[in-house]
């Protein structure tokens, strides 16, 4: 056995089983050993898909993402999908072949290039602890959230290894309790808290159970950051999600609170409005169980350092008794009535060959079963799906925006399904990401998977029209003529469908009465309305 073999059946007995990527010769054989020690493996058309893909999988289903890659190009090529999950703490470990010979055309300086991005740089060593190499970079991968570049050096990968033991267990969690005091100042901040908001991200989506017990004692409103949406889905006091996406109802009720407690969360720009969202006298309390994620995208009033679900459990148990909070039955009755986007009046923009997109966001959803995992692209069009299109649970959504790059959309639909296989996938793409990231319809086909793929095509670079076309610029350069990308997905081996029109998506209906046995495309012929908000923050984020 060499040591590529060994590291692959390392990492299968670690657990790993499944893993994304494009193989050429540097990481053929640790993949084949992934592959013959039990995993499975799945082939994208471009190593950019594969590692977002391997991104949303671990995202989506909870445990670790593993993407393999050739050395040099096949690692660069992988780079913006690497950069969106080290940004956003997603456990993945990225198996890359690696040249040592500075005269090989392959070679480049791998690890600075992903401790560039926020990735951590690892390497096998030697033939003797290429086993404890592997374990060491899975274990630090999914322990402290990161992801991990494991370089495989060409000249260690062919050493022959004597005896592949397995790998040794690897140390329990020290995760410390969160410090009594702080727990102790919290419940006091709650049982002072006339009208409290939660706000939980993607560290409080292990702990539903325990906010809504806490909440529901306190009279806490229930909110989640744009990666958590769906965690409070069917709780009556769900405002859906704080932010750039939350509707006029959510925003004025965040703005409102007296407390704001976030929870996993990191209170960023998108969260926050830059702010807005959070009142002049609102005090603030982060809970996060990293020391230095409190207070840094804004200062807080109180920063407890623990794990989400078991610092809300011992404050839930420092509290007398229940109060009413924030909560009451005529409150009760505004959210019901007003939450939704679907609730708020619009004019509708369509006509002229065009569909207004919140009328073919609203309609898709009316359609499409409940039972789904929406992937949302990012582009000018974002908030649509985002808004108008509900999701089961917070496995439901899948928002891989934290580099905010145009084309991850269809990739991440990708490994979102496959996590989540009793669900319809559905990936929302502008035209533009859809055009970036077309090799992969291929994938789709070949897996099988039964995805609707809607594309909002406003034959456009939307964001950059809204932004510099009022201002006078010539926008020659960010638009395009039409593409009929209906056309394109059935060449594929999709079912493709063009919408100008609500009567158009009949072909819809049909699909989903089944038997959806090829993936269906659905290009929409959007109205080009105003700038969207949340594209007005992104460029003041700049």
């Amino acid at each position: 056995m060499i040591v590529a073999e060994a590291v692959g059946r390392a990492l299968a007995g670690l657990g790993v089983d499944t893993v994304f990527g494009v193989v050429g010769s540097g990481n053929f054989h640790v993949t084949n050993a992934l592959v013959a020690a039990g995993a499975r493996y799945v082939a994208a058309r471009h190593e950019g898909g594969a590692a977002t893909m391997a991104d949303a999988y671990a995202r989506v289903g909870g445990g670790l993402g593993v993407l393999s890659v050739h050395q040099g190009p096949g690692l660069t090529n992988a780079m913006t999908g690497i950069a969106e999950a080290a940004k956003s703490r997603t456990p993945l470990l990225v198996l890359a072949g690696e040249a040592t010979e500075a005269a090989s055309n392959f070679h480049i300086d791998q690890a600075a290039m992903v401790a560039a991005v926020g990735a951590v740089a690892a390497r096998v060593r030697s033939a003797e602890s290429a086993v404890a190499d592997a374990a060491q970079a899975a274990r630090l991968a999914l322990r402290d959230r990161r992801t991990v570049l494991l370089n495989l050096p060409l000249d260690v990968q062919a050493l022959p290894v004597r005896q592949a033991a397995p790998p040794a267990p690897g140390p329990p969690p020290d995760d410390a309790p969160p410090c009594p005091d702080q727990v102790a100042a919290l419940a006091d901040a709650l049982a002072a808290a006339r009208r409290p908001v939660f706000v939980a991200g993607r560290g409080a989506r292990h702990a539903r159970d325990a906010l809504v017990a806490l909440a529901g004692r306190t009279g806490a409103l229930l909110s989640t950051s744009a990666v958590a949406r769906g965690l409070f889905r069917g709780d009556p006091w769900d405002l859906d999600v704080s932010g750039g996406f939350a509707s006029p109802l959510a925003a004025e009720l965040i703005r409102g609170a007296d407390l704001l407690v976030s929870w996993g969360c990191g209170l960023n720009m998108w969260t926050t409005r830059h702010g807005a969202l959070i009142g002049p006298r609102t005090t603030v309390v982060q809970v996060d169980i990293e020391r230095a994620a409190i207070g840094r995208h804004r200062g807080v009033d109180l920063g407890v350092v623990g794990d989400v679900r078991e610092t809300a459990t011992l404050t839930a148990a420092r509290l007398p008794g229940a109060r009413p909070g924030y909560r009451s039955p005529g409150l009760a009755e505004r959210i019901e009535r007003e939450i939704h986007w679907r609730d708020v009046p619009y004019k509708d923009a369509g006509g002229d060959g065009r569909i207004d997109p919140r009328t073919l966001t609203a309609e898709l959803d009316d359609m499409l079963p409940r039972e789904r995992v929406v992937a949302v692209d990012s582009g000018n069009f974002m908030g649509y799906p985002s808004m108008y299109l509900s999701v089961p649970d917070e496995r439901g959504f899948c928002f891989t925006q934290a580099f905010q790059a145009v084309g991850l959309g269809l990739a991440t639909a990708i490994g979102a399904a496959l996590a989540q296989p009793h669900r319809l996938p559905v990936a929302a793409l502008g035209d533009g990401g859809a055009l970036m990231g077309l090799s992969e319809l291929e994938t789709v086909v070949r897996l099988g998977l039964p995805m609707v793929i809607v594309v909002y095509d406003d034959e456009a670079y939307g964001a950059e029209v809204h932004h510099f076309g009022p201002e006078g610029h010539p926008l020659d350069t960010v638009t395009f003529p039409p593409t009929d990308l209906a056309a394109i997905a059935r060449g594929h081996g999709c079912a493709g469908v063009t919408v100008r029109e609500p009567a158009d998506l009949a072909a819809l209906a049909e699909w989903v009465t089944g038997p959806r046995d090829r993936p269906l495309l659905v290009h929409a012929k959007i109205a080009s309305g105003p700038a969207a908000w949340w594209l007005e923050e992104a460029f003041r984020g700049h």
